[in-house]
């Protein structure tokens, strides 16, 4: 296995901003990646995809709870979300499908099999997560503000 490819991150970032603005008409931005410990001291909620294909691994996508509710209701035609209940979390997985989905179609344009496995959300105080592989961390902003970050925990076969 070896480290990801700078060309293999831009696929998530395009279907990240472009799912974003369809779904929820935010206009993102893509913020400055660093390397990052799957360590979320604060309230979080994750999204966890799993990748498979000539690329192997997860990729995550992290939330503040605020964040995350915001997104949920935005999912669910802004309908108020005071809770991350199991609508809530059901409308924000499926916007990984949606962002991941359009990923997997991407890589697949440029001769790149790539699947994904439904998602896993987790939802919690201090939550800590590892993997063998480095995680780069990709905030995605709106006006200088983090909405959340994608973390590729991904390496090439």
């Amino acid at each position: 296995m070896k480290a990801l490819d700078v060309a293999h991150v831009n696929p998530f970032l395009q279907s990240s901003l472009s799912v974003i603005e369809m779904t929820t008409q935010i206009k993102a931005a893509v913020g400055k990646p660093s390397l990052a410990k799957l360590d979320f001291p604060g309230m979080t909620f994750v999204l966890r995809v799993g990748v498979t294909g000539v690329l192997k691994g997860q990729v995550l996508l992290v939330f503040t709870e605020d964040n995350a509710k915001m997104f949920a209701s935005k999912m669910m035609m802004g309908m108020p979300v005071n809770q991350l209940d199991e609508m809530a979390s059901s409308a924000l997985c499926e916007l990984s499908n949606m962002i991941m989905g359009n990923t997997a179609t991407l890589f697949a344009a440029k001769n790149i099999p790539m699947d994904i496995t439904p998602p896993i959300s987790l939802y919690g105080q201090a939550l800590n997560m590892s993997t063998a592989v480095q995680s780069l961390r990709i905030p995605i902003m709106e006006n200088g503000k983090e909405l959340f970050a994608i973390l590729l925990c991904i390496a090439e076969e």
